[in-house]
């Protein structure tokens, strides 16, 4: 039934629903595929040990015979393991240990976009990521994930910017949205989706001190919009121009990206590949980039947009909020 929903008409893919280690390598030189998939590694057993499926003993010796029998015949295996909620995968990690490479397919459950992680890779670089959504025919590429986190910023309220990550080598353009309002409570609540909690209190504090901005008495929520989890110090600065956005209710200009790593005294410190960030934020027709001013001087290409350096966070509200 998925597969015809997948429109999936292929004869030459396979399916045995077998969990004994055995017969399993027995149908892989018989039939000598080009690719194996085991779905999952904590079900399957071999007969020759007495413990559980999905102990250490018994994945450690799975995934060895597997290994031996597909990589005598040059047979490209893929083996997945469940993810427990922590984001490791469930049961021991010697499997992590034992296999070439290693992918994390990441997403939030309510989201439709997933990423496709390189952890670990023997034979090339780990520093790539796969943009997926997730769609009634399966996973279809993205192939601008920039364009798609930011195409429904059609207005612009206070509070909303545009960042750039890098995701390995890729920088992608995101939406950040705070939002502060007058608290109810004893004391301020602090909620971030998409980014380090503590690191957001650690900017509030820094905007606080040396912006004068009485947070004190605000809730402030933080959002990443698209459902992607950031942990780049490169946002920092786009953390805290929202939250001052929100907060004196003036908007950030909408053709406007920034990016820098704010520290505790409030200086904008420098960032790397910088020139990769501008170039995809001139490819998707931006004015207008706030970078640190350290990073400026070093700029050797010439762009087309307006590339303003800032030193620290109140000469950043000064050129972005007024």
């Amino acid at each position: 039934m998925r597969a015809d929903r997948l429109g999936i008409n292929n004869e030459d893919i396979l399916f045995l629903g077998e969990t004994d280690i055995d017969i399993v390598n027995q149908a892989i030189l018989d039939i000598n595929p080009k690719l194996v998939i085991i779905d999952s590694i904590q079900t399957m057993y071999s007969e020759e040990l007495s413990a559980a499926a999905g102990s250490v003993s018994q994945v450690r010796e799975i995934t060895s015979q597997v290994m031996r029998v597909c990589k005598s015949r040059t047979i490209t295996t893929i083996i997945i393991g469940h993810v427990t909620k922590e984001g490791n995968i469930a049961g021991p990690r010697v499997l992590e240990h034992m296999v070439d490479t290693v992918l994390y397919l990441e997403g939030e459950r309510y989201f439709s976009y997933r990423i496709l992680r390189g952890v670990k890779n023997r034979f090339g670089s780990t520093n790539e990521i796969g943009m997926f959504e997730m769609r009634e025919e399966g996973m279809c590429e993205i192939t601008n994930p920039s364009e798609v986190l930011i195409s429904e910023r059609d207005d612009n309220p206070s509070g909303a910017c545009i960042v750039s990550s890098m995701e390995g080598t890729r920088p992608i353009l995101v939406e950040l949205q705070a939002l502060t309002t007058q608290t109810i409570y004893g004391y301020p609540k602090r909620t971030a989706n998409g980014i380090d909690f503590n690191r957001l209190a650690v900017l509030i504090a820094v905007l606080e001190k040396k912006a004068g901005l009485m947070l004190g008495s605000q809730d402030v929520y933080l959002n990443v919009a698209g459902g992607l989890r950031i942990n780049e110090p490169s946002v920092d600065l786009g953390i805290v121009m929202a939250t001052a956005s929100s907060f004196k209710n003036r908007p950030i200009p909408k053709d406007m990206v920034l990016m820098g790593e704010v520290g505790l005294t409030g200086e904008v410190r420098r960032i790397n590949l910088i020139e990769k960030r501008l170039k995809e934020a001139e490819r998707l027709g931006f004015k207008t980039c706030v970078i640190p001013e350290s990073n400026k001087k070093d700029l050797k290409d010439k762009y087309k947009l307006d590339i303003i350096g800032i030193r620290d966070v109140n000469e950043a509200m000064k050129k972005v909020l007024n």
